[in-house]
């Protein structure tokens, strides 16, 4: 496991390389934010988080596998990390992020995936965010 990356990644890199596409700036790895987002949109007030599907659990094929060898392990170490990511969800809705998940398979039609940003780039940037509520209109 200690050559498992937690950042940098190569999916982590194709939806950043997809946003730069999209003409969007952004910042990496938040530390001050819950969970370190792996994406940060400060303006929009969006929080990426690029998840593998066997680690955090995934209902695809990839994510329903489940090793052979150590399987309580296994089954115990992906249910800590889904609780974990349930836990930094709450955390950042609580405190006015959006948070949108990008999982590993959703890579693999990358049209479709860059629709999905597109979509969400316009809503985010239309919608008004909760910073946006407190500022007095006269």
């Amino acid at each position: 496991m200690a050559r498992v990356r937690s950042r940098d990644t190569g999916p982590e890199l194709r939806l950043r390389r997809l946003l730069t596409d999209l003409g969007v700036r952004y910042r990496l790895h938040r530390r001050d934010l819950p969970g370190s987002p792996d994406v940060v949109l400060p303006g929009r007030r969006l929080a990426i988080f690029v998840h593998g599907c066997f680690w955090h659990g995934h209902d695809c094929a990839r994510g329903a596998r489940v090793p052979e060898a150590n399987r309580d392990y296994w089954m115990a170490k992906i249910g800590r990390n889904v609780a974990r990511d349930r836990r930094t969800l709450a955390a950042l809705t609580d405190a006015g992020w959006r948070v949108e998940i990008v999982w590993e398979c959703d890579l693999k039609d990358e049209p479709a995936l860059r629709a999905r940003l597109q979509t969400l780039l316009e809503a985010t940037l239309t919608a008004p965010g909760p910073a946006a509520s407190r500022v007095a209109v006269t």
